[in-house]
């Protein structure tokens, strides 16, 4: 399936997780009833059971879809993590965060934040959030250990494609689900945990007795939350084996990773095993050892683990497994040793194409494009990480430096219009800030190509998240003002200040944006008419060739409707008003209107550098991630 095909089986699995959580409801709530029933044959009473039942469940299920309200930083707390610097020299720290920003740059979403669980031994690694714009990818650091950095490479390909295609999003609120059906059970045994202190008599005899009874009707609700994890996950975790492999076109790491799982003790168990089973189906492995129970097979998150590797390497058995756990009793692997003995490091540098080259693309190709990066994705991400001036590199990842830096993009070469810019600047944040906005726009025009501006501003918009709210907020002013310091905006100017919004703002409210869209073409016509129209003026000079790339991106999504070409009299800007709509469109239809776009850009034949970027904006701010080469052969 290609990435609007798995949103869309998200979203069947999202109606799916309704109905089985219904089940669920149901089962704990005749439970009650049953024993209710049994100790007073009160009708009343059994009626009042069911309604306390349900409201228990529910208000369980919405206090801990509120507490991940912050998207996956929660849960990566919960389980210990620590957040991994973005200007960290720990060699392994390093490698961590310039494998997953090759990644990010390849498959075209934001940067994630990153967490170690420094306490955990065994390799393992989850991606948390709600949207692309507050993912955090987590790993233990027995991975970071024992893994080398091709194995880290499969494992992180695998976590990525848990957030291109609405795995991560669904697992959250699965949690949330899933601890509303627990809730009578944890109270139960909360009860009997503080009932022994509560000293002797009737009374308490009984509330301790309901309480017993309260903890084994929980188990119902661990029986079905167990399936309900099982059911959903397990497709999903082949799934994501599948498009690591696509993603980084060799089998060797993925599988590596998944043997040191089978080979090393301490396997992909976690030690906060209670933690660990509310987001078991998050996990890379199997982190509570279900494989190893009676029920495994009934209960687990995951396919067996020599099932997934026969998938990848069809010949290894269990002696070939055997022979790597006795390998490694002996001598545990050390991932940094083998990077170096294996000489794995990135730097294939192959040339950058020039700033104004144009690029032959077909719509169906790019469509293909989103969110399925590919190897030659991988090695271009790695070239334009390589490319980048270290200078500028290390500016991306220091929290004073990330806004001068941002809005040194966005400044103009006209003396006058520099000014101007430098007095928004001052006003909003301050000289010094607006002074160095200045400097580094003058390094940047000395040794930045043109085509790297995007990805290093993607580079930096990680570590601009993590200013407090008011400054993200006068910050976004303060761009606004720089942009419209001229009275026009620019394709560039336009890009990077909707990716700033998208990838930015969104992250101060992730849940707000969290959704499966079911909108079909025909009910946002108008939307859809002024994006091609949009489209279409920034690509082609004379109106007569900017109406025949309109009506060939229009015969894509709405052949039968005939919408006739109007150029938008504010340009650009136009776009402000088609986000929302277009953004709720079932991902099948979005497909087609990615399609309908590249059809408009490409109709000339030809994509120049500043129509990849416009091109590449749309599909990033209506979450339809696509990979850094369109020219891909």
């Amino acid at each position: 399936m290609n990435f609007f095909e798995q949103q869309a089986a998200a979203r069947r699995t999202s109606t799916r997780l309704v109905l089985l959580m219904a089940l669920a409801i149901a089962g704990i709530v005749l439970a009650v009833d049953g024993v209710v029933w049994v100790a007073t044959q009160s009708p009343k009473l059994v009626l009042f059971a069911t309604l306390s039942s349900v409201a228990v469940i529910a208000i369980g299920s919405l206090y801990r879809i509120a507490s991940l309200g912050g998207g996956g930083e929660p849960v990566a707390q919960q389980l210990g993590g620590a957040l991994v610097p973005e200007n960290t020299t720990e060699p392994g720290l390093r490698r961590l965060r310039n494998v997953v920003e090759e990644i990010a740059i390849a498959s075209g979403v934001p940067v994630p934040k990153l967490y170690v669980l420094e306490h955990e031994a065994g390799i393992n690694a989850f991606a948390a959030g709600y949207s692309t714009s507050d993912a955090v990818v987590a790993v233990t650091r027995g991975a970071l250990d024992r893994l080398n950095r091709d194995e880290l490479q499969g494992v992180i390909a695998h976590e990525f494609s848990h957030i291109l295609n609405g795995d991560m999003r669904l697992n959250i609120r699965l949690v949330g689900v899933l601890f509303g059906i627990l809730m009578i059970g944890l109270i139960g045994r909360k009860i009997l945990e503080h009932g022994r202190f509560g000293g002797r008599g009737k009374g308490i005899g009984a509330i301790l007795v309901a309480a017993l009874v309260a903890m084994l009707i929980g188990y119902i609700g661990l029986f079905f939350g167990r399936m309900i994890k099982a059911g959903v996950s397990r497709t999903r975790e082949k799934l994501a084996d599948a498009s690591a492999v696509q993603f980084t076109r060799q089998t060797q790491g993925l599988s590596g990773a998944l043997k040191k799982i089978g080979g090393l003790h301490d396997g992909s168990r976690l030690n906060q095993r209670s933690d660990a089973e509310e987001v078991s189906h998050m996990l890379f492995g199997d982190g509570v050892g279900f494989d190893q129970l009676f029920a495994g097979k009934l209960f687990a998150t995951h396919p067996p683990l020599l099932e997934r590797i026969r998938a990848l390497e069809p010949g290894f058995n269990d002696e070939a497994l055997a022979r790597l756990q006795a390998q490694w009793i002996a001598s545990p692997p050390d991932g940094m040793q083998e990077d170096v003995a294996l000489g794995l490091s990135g730097g294939s540098g192959s040339r950058l194409p020039g700033a104004t080259q144009e690029l032959s693309v077909t719509p169906p190709m790019v469509a293909a494009q989103v969110a399925a990066p590919a190897a030659d994705d991988y090695r271009r991400a790695d070239s334009i990480v390589i490319a980048i001036p270290e200078a500028l590199y290390d500016l991306a990842r220091q929290r004073e430096a990330v806004m001068p830096l941002l809005l040194g993009l966005l400044l103009g070469e006209d003396e006058a219009l520099a000014e101007r810019q430098h007095a928004d600047i001052a006003a909003r944040l301050g000289g010094d800030i607006a002074d160095h906005a200045v400097r580094i726009h003058q390094q940047l025009t000395a040794d930045l190509h043109p085509m790297l501006r995007l990805p290093l501003a993607a580079l930096a918009f990680p570590v601009l998240r993590l200013r407090p709210r008011p400054q993200l907020d006068a910050f976004m002013d303060t761009v606004h003002a720089v942009v419209h310091a001229d009275g026009q905006v620019s394709l560039f100017e336009y890009c990077l200040g909707r990716l700033l919004t998208v990838q930015v703002r969104e992250s101060l409210d992730p849940s707000r944006y969290a959704r499966f869209g079911r909108r079909k073409p025909g009910n946002v016509r108008n939307e859809f008419a002024t994006l091609l129209a949009v489209v279409a003026q920034a690509g082609h000079e004379d109106r007569a060739s900017a109406q025949h790339a309109y009506l060939a991106g229009l015969q894509r999504v709405l052949p039968r409707d005939h919408l006739p070409y109007a150029p938008p009299r504010n340009g650009v800007l136009a776009l402000d008003a088609v986000w929302e709509p277009l953004d709720a469109l079932d991902p099948l239809a979005k497909q087609a209107m990615v399609e309908a776009v590249t059809a408009a850009v490409s109709h000339d034949g030809r994509v120049s550098v500043a129509e990849a970027e416009l091109l590449r904006t749309i599909c990033g701010a209506l979450h339809c991630p696509l990979p850094p080469m369109l020219e891909r052969g």
